[in-house]
């Protein structure tokens, strides 16, 4: 009886264990190339570490594919329960995630999805509409310009295009360029990539301002970037905001700042905030639960200095006014 008492103790203990046992979730994040990555990897990494009986194996890739790469093949090493990835491009990662599928671990799509994302499996995928993006920018300029009775003028627009190959990139310029052809008053005169950085973008709207006579408008492919090109404005005497209408994309708090204190007009909204959308999917994917591969969009905003221009699919909002709600 002893025995027997023991062995069902026994065998209590080991279920108990196997309860708690950690679920050990792997992010292979692409670096910190922005504010909004940066509140992208502390919302999912806060998330995870403290979730009780998850525990999380971050790597930040530094931009750069190779070290992605190496991370992801690192995580089938450890045998990580679930893979978190956004990709630093679009392309090359067929291999390395065909392999993570036969290792047979759950892999989630974030942010940036993979251009092989058809050949591969994955149990779940979140990220922003980039294409409706970039169409929102363009065509928020070209309906406040109507709305300040300029509708009907030839303006120039510059692009500053994000990282060359990034899905965000790829998707904001499609969206940027066949919103132009609804505004043929919009006139590109410029287009180049400031690879998602206000260092870089700041170098780039230097070039533009020494080879091209007249901007008027500047779209950019995210705050940062639009951020960096702002200091180059002022450095050449001009007045961002109101010399140079600037649109940038993402909606972080830095963006607001500068949209309430008039030297930028508009940002697109590009949440980073996804552990909302990842914690109960792996929840339910620890319970048995299935999803479909379709990419699940969140609702995102189109915030300006007065709200009201109508794009269609939404109308703008006043920054001033949900300012002190922005998280990030």
């Amino acid at each position: 009886m002893k025995k027997l008492l023991a062995l069902a103790l026994g065998l209590v203990l080991v279920l108990n264990v196997a309860a708690y046992a950690d679920v050990v979730i792997a992010f292979s994040q692409i670096g910190q190339e922005s504010d909004w990555r940066t509140a992208n990897t502390d919302d999912l990494k806060s998330a995870i570490e403290n979730h009780p009986g998850w525990k999380l194996v971050y790597d930040d890739a530094q931009q750069k594919q190779e070290n992605q790469i190496k991370a992801l093949r690192n995580f089938i090493t450890q045998n990580v329960d679930y893979i978190l990835f956004t990709g630093v491009v679009s392309t090359g990662w067929d291999e390395v995630l065909k392999e993570v599928n036969e290792a047979e671990i759950p892999l989630l799509l974030i942010d940036r999805m993979p251009d092989c994302a058809d050949k591969i499996e994955y149990v779940a995928a979140f990220g922003g509409d980039f294409v409706e993006e970039g169409r929102r920018q363009v065509a928020w300029a070209g309906e406040y310009l109507k709305s300040i009775g300029r509708g009907d003028e030839d303006v120039n627009v510059v692009i500053m295009e994000g990282t060359t190959g990034a899905s965000a990139q790829t998707g904001r310029t499609e969206g940027n360029l066949k919103a132009l052809e609804s505004y043929p008053h919009l006139k590109k005169v410029g287009q180049q990539s400031g690879n998602f950085t206000r260092a870089e973008g700041q170098a780039v709207m230097e070039s533009w301002l020494k080879s091209i006579d007249k901007i008027d408008v500047l779209i950019a492919q995210n705050d940062d970037m639009a951020l960096g090109a702002i200091d180059a404005i002022k450095a050449a005497g001009k007045v961002p905001g109101k010399d140079i209408i600037i649109v940038g994309c993402d909606s972080v708090k830095a963006a607001f700042d500068a949209i309430v204190a008039g030297e930028m007009n508009c940002t697109v909204e590009c949440t980073p905030l996804y552990s909302r959308f990842v914690v109960p999917t792996i929840e339910k994917l620890e319970k048995g639960e299935k999803f479909s591969k379709t990419v699940v969009h969140p609702e995102e905003g189109v915030f300006d200095t007065n709200g009201g221009i109508d794009l269609g699919t939404v109308k703008s909002i006043k920054a001033a006014d949900v300012i002190s709600q922005r998280q990030y």
